[in-house]
């Protein structure tokens, strides 16, 4: 898997029994505590290998600091972050690569493992299937905020902490209810919320698949202060973008709130799961996802050849 399509992440089968999972993902700081900024990049990092149902195992830097403007007890505060995300994953670091720019950056390149016969793509939706969000939705509208000095502390800790966790419970779950290797697999498809929003991110999975999507509005898991933030007008560019490009695929009832239309297309920063499982799994699935301790497990929608390629958002 490659360039031919737009997957999570590239993969390359070594023998019958491994397959290389390769990603690679840096930003600009979105919380101002150095630490905190690397804990987040890194599980963003990260989370594409979980997405695709393997396991990393290692990571290199990926440095970009001003060094003529920044002390550099800032970047060594930004990579203990990210190396104590590391551990917390399981994954080595090998080393890494830093220039000199004029914006900070920080992310990793990392490798992951999977069985070729294992892995989850965002393209193999069954009509039925239902959809299930392991991460609330809000982080770009509440990061503008926080920008603006608009947030709490109280806020800004919230999230701060969903950013930084890993999607690792998230896919174990998914696994776990997915017999391994039996060629008939309760889950089939996975994605990650980021950048491109849940709207945006799903439409991926909708296209070139013959079905649709419709969404349950009032099931969708939505940070508190988003909405609040939202109706400031704290809606990031990228939302907009986002919207720009996808709205033709989108159709939402006339229930359905203006501001939530923004926040579903909101750019996600190391957002949760998007899994599509089979009907009669997902009552096992959120069950294993809660013994998990993964707090967010909504079921948000359902697959149907009604919607062809398109979603519903009712």
């Amino acid at each position: 898997m490659g360039l031919e399509r737009a997957d999570d992440a590239g993969v390359y089968k070594v023998t019958d029994d491994i397959a290389i999972i390769q990603t690679v993902d840096f930003f600009t700081p979105i919380v101002d505590d150095p630490y905190w900024f690397g804990q987040i990049a890194a599980a963003n990092a990260l989370s594409d290998v979980y997405a695709m149902g393997g396991v990393p195992k290692t990571a290199m830097n990926l440095v970009a600091f001003p060094l003529d403007d920044m002390d550099m007890s800032i970047l060594r505060e930004i990579m203990q972050g990210g190396l104590d995300k590391m551990k917390e994953a399981d994954v080595v670091l090998v080393g890494g690569h830093s220039v000199k720019d004029k914006e900070l950056k920080y992310g990793l390149s990392v490798t992951g493992f999977v069985h070729p016969d294992h892995i989850f793509t965002k393209n193999d939706l069954k009509d039925g299937d239902q959809l299930i969000l392991t991460k609330p939705l809000g982080t770009g509208i509440i990061n503008t905020a926080i920008k603006g000095g608009l947030a709490s502390n109280e806020v800004i800790e919230r999230i701060t902490g969903i950013m930084a966790a890993l999607n690792r419970e998230a896919a174990e779950a998914m696994k776990s209810v997915s017999p391994t290797l039996s060629g008939n697999n309760s889950v089939h498809a996975c994605t990650d919320i980021t950048g491109f929003g849940l709207l945006g991110h799903l439409a991926e999975m909708v296209v070139d698949s013959g079905l649709g999507v419709r969404l349950l509005a009032d099931k969708i898991p939505v940070l508190s202060e988003t909405f609040k933030y939202a109706g400031m007008g704290l809606v990031p560019a990228g939302a907009k973008k986002n919207m720009e490009f996808r709205e033709a695929m989108v159709e939402f009832s006339p229930s359905v709130d203006d501001l939530l239309k923004d926040i579903l297309f909101d750019p996600q920063t190391s957002g949760g799961l998007l899994i599509c499982v089979d009907k009669e799994k997902a009552d096992e699935l959120v069950d294993e996802l809660r013994k998990r301790g993964v707090e967010t497990r909504a079921i948000i929608g359902e697959v149907s050849s009604q919607y062809a390629e398109r979603i519903l958002v009712d």
